[in-house]
């Protein structure tokens, strides 16, 4: 059980929860009331997808030999031998299946529009290291995040949750994104070295040391100037939610700039996913806080 743990990487669910933990936020937000169990089945199927992207990622990196003894994050169960390639990818595939059914109970509240989110969702969960054109390999890891693990994820929950697609949720999801791809650009920076050598060409491979840190300052920056964007739809208030990225954001990109690169950047992913959960405090503090009617979402 420990080594399944390892393999399911309980730190990376955070970019699976927020997103449609924001989103039923700004739902409740936007129309005054949300709907809990189609959020529970929402989150359900996020965190299989990003268990079943986890566990093929683990696979198929052992598989090319992008994981080496040379490895510097938290050991691999497949390229360490602790459970076979064919049983991580058996797990990855049920882990699907169980999001295909909460797509199933989703579908029959929003109809077709969870088809076209859906159908590539459980794709690139294999597709994000596998497949003829892995992402992970051709340096789009970051744009794969901001795109659906922020606009689309939170976009998607809004439109389970009021029935149309809303402008407001793409501005959250791009946010959301730019924080949750904080996390794979230190992630790459760390391992860009045994990335480099085993031809797997990430963005932090393909940008260098100074260009991978600088777009770990970008992503902050991006996502903390985007909150005056909430005054375009009339909801200032929810800029609050950037504080965190003007404080503790901050202090990780000093520390990204200063940390070498290696194994003391662990300690960076973990200020990351940190950043990224107060970030989705501070816009549920704000909306509550702000609220001009409707029941309190708490």
């Amino acid at each position: 059980m420990k080594n399944w743990i390892l393999a399911a990487r309980p730190k990376t669910l955070p970019a699976a929860i927020v997103p449609v933990w924001a989103g039923c936020v700004l739902a409740w937000k936007l129309q005054g009331t949300w709907h809990p169990f189609l959020a529970l089945c929402t989150v359900m199927g996020a965190v299989c997808i990003q268990i079943a992207t986890n566990f093929f990622n683990d696979a198929i990196d052992a598989q090319k030999g992008a994981d080496t003894e040379k490895r510097l994050g938290p050991t691999r169960v497949t390229a360490s031998g602790l459970i076979s390639r064919r049983a991580v990818f058996t797990a990855a595939t049920i882990f699907l299946v169980i999001a295909l059914a909460c797509g199933v109970v989703l579908y029959q509240a929003v109809g077709w529009p969870i088809i076209l989110i859906g159908i590539p969702s459980l794709y690139l969960a294999y597709g994000y290291t596998g497949g003829p054109f892995p992402l992970a390999y051709r340096g789009m890891g970051e744009v794969f995040v901001v795109g659906f693990f922020g606009i689309v994820a939170v976009g998607g929950t809004v439109l389970v949750q009021m029935g149309e697609w809303r402008d407001e949720a793409v501005l959250l999801g791009f946010q959301i994104g730019l924080l949750s791809a904080v996390l794979i650009s230190i992630n790459n920076l760390r391992d860009r070295e045994e990335d480099a050598s085993t031809g797997k060409n990430t963005m932090a491979v393909r940008l260098g040391d100074r260009g991978a840190r600088i777009l770990v300052w970008l992503e902050i920056k991006v996502a903390a100037f985007s909150g005056l964007l909430w005054i375009k739809y009339q909801l200032p208030w929810l800029g609050l939610a950037t504080l965190p990225l003007w404080t503790l954001g901050f202090f990780l990109l000093f520390r990204v700039f200063t940390t070498p690169a290696g194994v003391k950047m662990n300690r960076l992913l973990a200020l990351a996913a940190l950043l990224l959960l107060l970030f989705a405090i501070c816009f549920h503090l704000a909306a509550v806080l702000f609220a001009d009617g409707g029941t309190v979402f708490l």
